[in-house]
Parts: structure tokens; C-alpha cells; sequence
């Protein structure tokens, strides 16, 4: 099934090119362009067209991307380490984060990343091995992570700073 547009959602030939050609080619869609240009809802409405669910991951300035994969909780295991428990299940400190929710789901889905250019400079070099490979290594379990549907990866950027060539090139790029 190819992206055409909704009838909530009028996608230029163009638009439509780059959804199912960044689809086909497994990589991510940077969507580039003003701030109420439709580019989050872009996100929204290829999940309905494609029957698929939608993981939103909005980023804000102080969002690292190690919180997309996981977020690790040392001081509650600390605090309960010391209240006498016996730590034998590290798991159970472990948060998933977004990207690891779009790995983890039993049928494809849409991952949306929404303003990356929010972030510092280096988040999303920091994504670049996660998003290419579709796989991350959870250190504190020794558990590889690795995806088991392919998601089709939308991210957005209000063009508010520039984003790093590594990045730019490991991106279908399409301008609203």
C-alpha cells in the first residue's frame, strides 16, 4: 500500500514520492519546514493511511537521545540496594524509551521524532548507529535490542539550526 494522502490530509505528488520512496528504501523522512507547515501531522496521518500505530517522540532542548532507547535508574537501585534488597532483576530499573517501544511492536509502525532541531548539536549524530542498524545494546543487561518490524522513521525540523551532514546523509529529505 502506497501513501497518497487522507482525506483529513492533501499530500502533494511530490510528498507522497518521498514518504514511499524513504518507506522503500528503509530509511528515515526528515521533513523540513515552518513552524505549522503540517509536518507533525504528516507523522499522524501516514499511520492511518497505512494502518499502522503511531510512537511520538517530541524533543525538547534538555532531551538526550539516550532517553529514546532507554533511561537506566541507578539511584532507585542504589536506594533499594542499600534498604537491604537483593538486587537479582537489574531490568526493573530499566525505562524503555521511544525508539525501543518502535523495535519492540509485534506489527510495523510509524516513529515520529518530532523538532530534532530542538536538541543540542550532537543528538542526532547520537541516534545515527541506532537508526541505521535498527539495533542498540542495553549495557546493564547485555541485552542487544534489535527491531523486529522496521518502523518507518518520520522526523521533523523547523530548520531553527542546522543539522549535522552524517545525519543529513542517512535521511530522505523532503521541504514543506
Amino acid at each position: 500500500m502506497q501513501f497518497k494522502g487522507t482525506k483529513d490530509y492533501i499530500s502533494t505528488d511530490d510528498l507522497s514520492m518521498a514518504v514511499n520512496a524513504a518507506r522503500s528504501l528503509e530509511r528515515p523522512l526528515l521533513v523540513k519546514g515552518e513552524p505549522g507547515t503540517g509536518k507533525t501531522l504528516l507523522a499522524i496521518e501516514v499511520a492511518k493511511a497505512l494502518k499502522m500505530d503511531l510512537i511520538e517522540w517530541h524533543i525538547k532542548s534538555t532531551t538526550k537521545a539516550q532517553q529514546g532507547l532507554y533511561e537506566y535508574d541507578a539511584v532507585s537501585r542504589l536506594r533499594d540496594s542499600q534498604m537491604g534488597e537483593k538486587i537479582k532483576d537489574v531490568s526493573k530499573y530499566i525505562k524503555k524509551g521511544k525508539i525501543w517501544n518502535a523495535f519492540e511492536t509485534k506489527k510495523k509502525s510509524v516513529l515520529l521524532i518530532d523538532e530534532i532541531d530542538k536538541a543540542d548539536v550532537e543528538f542526532p549524530n547520537d541516534l545515527l548507529q541506532e537508526l541505521d542498524k535498527m539495533e542498540f545494546y542495553v549495557y546493564e543487561t547485555g541485552e542487544l535490542v534489535q527491531s523486529k518490524n522496521r518502523p518507518i522513521v518520520i522526523i521533523t525540523s523547523n530548520n531553527e539550526k542546522e543539522l549535522p551532514d552524517a545525519f543529513l546523509r542517512r535521511c530522505f529529505f523532503h521541504y514543506i
